[in-house]
């Protein structure tokens, strides 16, 4: 029986930053902000929130979708590259713990940045079939603001906080989506295009948006090759949430009309592990969508992209 995407919750912090106001600071104009960036404003946690806050918020979120016992739950995995207490103990123990899972659900961490949606379901997917689990939850929280330098123009004004969770089940469900066509690819001899400089993010954007510009496009094509499909079997395309300017860019490498590439930058930056999860869960029960593809793509520098596909609740009655 398949293991897929079951819902998706989201929480996403009240605080928010202009960057409007620190146009001045920065010497920038509102064309730049809209045109470029694509990010009005950034969302922050508060000032006693942690990551494994935003997973548990996260998790109260699904708890108003779904009817979800505790538990049930049989594996909790946790996207992160910023955790609490600097991963002793690993966030996924944490979140278990604060939600009230059994001990024996298997807990474990992923530190992966911008395509670690991708990898996460990927590991999540293969993890469940190999041992037999029926129920999982996968958190994406990666707040770079307690790690951003106010004074970064190429950081600050780019990057905010959320954390998503994903319920994977396998089980006959008329809305699963399956994941499937995956391709992974890192490039570490670039890694410092992209990285945590004793404690304070520091980025080469040039760096990571000309790597992605070139790269990205090609695995897509090769996604849809290995599956024999074209652009035009495939309903949406969700690339990470890099900024408007790569986006923007991607949607026309890959030739693709704007329509079919959902962004939403705007009011909250690029949340890293989360951007994916944030654009597709509007778009689980959303009538008539048949495949999505997700790219993931930045820190590592690492790449990742699959297709989604919704199982009917014929054929996964049939499998």
């Amino acid at each position: 029986m398949a293991i897929g995407i079951a819902t998706i919750a989201s929480y996403v912090p009240a605080g928010r930053e202009s960057n409007l106001d620190k146009r001045e600071r920065f010497g920038i104009d509102e064309a730049f902000i809209r045109d470029k960036l694509g990010v009005v404003r950034v969302s922050r946690m508060g000032a006693t929130e942690d990551t494994a806050d935003l997973c548990v918020a996260a998790y109260s979120r699904l708890m108003e979708q779904v009817a979800l016992p505790p538990a049930s739950v049989e594996l909790i995995v946790v996207c992160t590259q910023n955790p609490d207490g600097h991963g002793i103990p690993h966030s996924a123990a944490v979140v278990q713990g604060r939600i009230g899972a059994p001990d024996t659900c298997a807990c474990f961490d992923i530190a992966l940045g911008c395509s670690g949606y991708v990898y996460g379901l990927s590991i999540c997917q293969a993890f469940m079939a190999a041992n037999g689990l029926s129920t999982g939850l996968f958190f994406t929280a990666d707040p770079y603001s307690k790690i951003l330098d106010p004074a970064d123009k190429s950081t600050a004004l780019l990057f905010g906080d959320a954390a998503t969770v994903t319920l994977l089940k396998a089980r006959t469900a008329p809305q699963m989506w399956v994941p499937h066509g995956f391709r992974f690819a890192t490039r570490g001899s670039e890694g410092a295009c992209l990285v945590n400089d004793a404690g304070t993010l520091r980025m080469n954007g040039r760096a990571v948006f000309n790597f992605s510009a070139v790269e990205v496009p090609k695995q897509v094509q090769q996604v849809l090759t290995g599956a024999g499909l074209a652009t035009d079997d495939v309903d949406i395309f969700l690339f990470h949430q890099g900024s408007k300017y790569i986006v923007d860019t991607l949607t026309r490498r890959v030739g693709l009309p704007p329509e079919r590439v959902p962004s939403n930058l705007a009011d909250q930056g690029n949340t890293v592990s989360s951007s994916l999860p944030l654009l597709l869960a509007p778009l689980l029960f959303r009538p008539g969508l048949q495949r999505v593809l997700l790219s993931g793509f930045g820190v590592g520098l690492s790449w990742a992209t699959c297709l989604l596909e919704r199982v009917p609740q014929s054929k996964e009655n049939s499998a």
